[in-house]
């Protein structure tokens, strides 16, 4: 039976090529392409500008305004306190780089637009005090010498701020007080002390110079007194 079946077949496909039929031809299959990966958006803060334009067209501001600049002695820690206003940008936090001219940098991210921030170097201690300051190394006996990793932020030092846009300017470090120290104890308390010292054994001799001059007015007073009563008298 099924060689009648195929001699049908095969005479049927001689008939069809004898008539000029076309064959079906069978559709080539391509391997289908995998579905792209969707674009991932990085996370986080997009720093630039909008480049957002008014109504006329013109670009709008974009720029940064550092409004406070203050650098500050808080319980004996050095610090720096600023405040940031943007333009044209939707950012809500800044990074502040303090700029090493010999690298590395200090780099301090994800800061709010207003705040204070430790000096780069310092160190603060247990009990809430400065423990450690840049530009000073303490030696094994306790005592303190000038020099350390930290010496480029002193006496003044680069810092930017970027929103972004983004701005940089110098700060200077901030100075010690007579209630708070941004040097570690030591030669600088001592030289006020001294200063006090001396000043409070100046007193004396000013106290004696002042009562001196008090004895020397009141005998001019009596001694004017007693001519202008002899005068009357004669």
């Amino acid at each position: 039976m099924s060689k009648v079946i195929r001699a049908c077949a095969t005479a049927l496909l001689v008939a069809a090529a004898a008539l000029g039929v076309p064959a079906v031809a069978q559709a080539a299959v391509s391997p289908s392409q995998a579905p792209s990966a969707p674009t991932q958006q990085p996370s986080g803060p997009q720093y630039g500008c909008e480049g957002a334009t008014d109504e006329y067209g013109a670009p709008l501001p974009c720029d940064l305004t550092v409004s406070v600049l203050t650098p500050i002695c808080d319980n004996d820690v050095p610090k720096l306190r600023y405040a940031v206003v943007p333009n044209g940008t939707p950012n809500t936090t800044v990074t502040i780089t303090w700029i090493n001219p010999t690298g590395p940098d200090v780099v301090q991210s994800g800061l709010p637009l207003s705040g204070t921030v430790l000096w780069p170097g310092a160190v603060v201690g247990a009990d809430g005090k400065g423990a450690d300051w840049p530009g000073w190394s303490q030696a094994a006996d306790g005592s303190w010498v000038e020099g350390d990793e930290f010496d480029w932020v002193r006496p003044s030092v680069s810092v930017n701020f970027a929103v972004n846009p983004e701005m940089t300017t110098t700060v200077a470090y901030p100075p010690s007080s007579p209630n708070c120290v941004t040097n570690p104890p030591g030669e600088a308390v001592l030289a006020s002390n001294q200063v006090l010292s001396a000043t409070g054994s100046n007193t004396a001799p000013l106290l004696w110079a002042g009562a001196g001059l008090l004895v020397v007015g009141a005998g001019a007073v009596t001694a004017v007194t007693l001519v202008r009563r002899r005068h009357e008298a004669a």
